[in-house]
């Protein structure tokens, strides 16, 4: 059992939480702390943190979600780069035992997202040039080795407009990114079936008065997007906007193996990267991901001036909502004991993953 402040569906409450592996009962009363409560972090785009790549296969999936679990992310997706089709499935293979088994200590990973290789070779960013076409065939064969629950697509690329129906019908999140598209490219794959935008403004093209891009489409007309909240690789100004047109913009870290790690190089699919003052960048001095954690994602968000729960809906409700998780991303009876419980300056005293407490000293 947990007491302080806690936000529930409702809103606020001073009282106690009871929980197994689920939620038990929420009870309004007097607090035995000034502790605040608030349902787990959901990170939909993580490739790494402590030296680990997904893109490795192995155990750095298991690495990953016991990484960013330390920093109050319940719930996660492993996240693939542009890669040869036999690299690609290696990493599914890795991440499908962590999917299937949650790691002791570690986060749920509730699937994948497969953010290459269907992307535009002109909108690359830090993702290697093995872009191909996708296929349904294709998408079929990797989503039967390891869940695909988010892929990210260039709708321009001959091909991948009308796809996008299919890929929504297997129950996959299709979202416009990597994409040197028009702002119409954008609203058809939004009418197609495509949910999302991939980290927003990054790796797409801008919006400008007379030509709005794939960013304009997503001011324009999204419900969802995803936005790394780092303040580096979006401004201030332009995160602003997107909170005031899109209405469930969600955070997301956008990860590397270099989160949770001292500076220097590391590895970010075949890709080498450096990290330095806070950045994740190629040789080449372009960003390419992060080190961002979602406990930091969620004090940006309030630092921007947002308050503590709709900061909170956009790392944990949002997201869950967007994959159809109902029972993650808030707190209520019979949802996953997945908490984060906070100090005055919102850093995480206390994590719980599907009821387990997570060591948050553990290296």
């Amino acid at each position: 059992m947990l007491s302080g402040r806690i936000l529930t569906p409702e809103g606020w409450i001073t009282g106690s939480i009871a929980f197994g592996d689920c939620i038990h009962r929420i009870t309004e009363g007097p607090a035995a702390s000034g502790l605040t409560i608030l349902p787990g972090f959901v990170d939909l785009h993580v490739h790494g943190a402590a030296g680990a790549d997904s893109m490795q296969g192995g155990d750095a999936g298991a690495i990953i979600a016991r990484t960013h679990a330390r920093y109050g992310t319940t719930s996660l997706l492993g996240t693939t780069m542009t890669a040869k089709e036999l690299d690609i499935r290696r990493a599914l293979r890795g991440l499908a035992g962590v999917i299937a088994q949650r790691p002791q200590g570690g986060a749920r990973m509730l699937g994948v997202h497969l953010e290459g290789p269907f992307l535009s070779q002109k909108r690359l960013g830090a993702q290697p040039p093995d872009v191909i076409p996708a296929t349904l065939e294709l998408v079929q064969s990797l989503h039967a080795v390891a869940p695909i629950r988010v892929l990210t697509i260039a709708p321009e690329v001959d091909g991948h407009l009308d796809l996008i129906p299919d890929l929504a019908a297997l129950g996959i999140r299709v979202q416009v990114g990597h994409s040197a598209g028009s702002f119409e490219d954008g609203v058809a794959a939004l009418r197609a079936g495509a949910a999302g935008f991939t980290h927003l403004y990054n790796g797409m093209t801008g919006m400008n008065h007379r030509e709005p891009g794939i960013v304009g489409a997503a001011l324009a007309h999204a419900e969802y997007a995803e936005i790394i909240p780092d303040l580096e690789h979006v401004g201030q100004g332009a995160l602003r906007a997107a909170l005031r047109a899109i209405p469930r913009l969600y955070g997301i870290t956008d990860a590397t193996s270099a989160t949770g790690m001292p500076d220097g190089e590391y590895a970010l699919g075949t890709q080498r990267v450096f990290k330095c003052a806070g950045c994740v960048r190629l040789a080449s001095g372009s960003l390419a991901g992060s080190v961002l954690t979602m406990d930091q994602a969620l004090r940006n968000f309030v630092d921007l001036g947002l308050d503590l729960a709709d900061a909170s809906h956009r790392v944990s409700l949002y997201p869950a909502d967007y994959l159809g998780e109902t029972l993650r991303g808030r707190l209520a009876p019979g949802a996953w004991a997945d908490i984060v419980v906070l100090d005055e300056g919102l850093r995480p005293v206390a994590v719980f993953v599907e009821g387990e407490a997570i060591d948050l000293n553990r290296p």
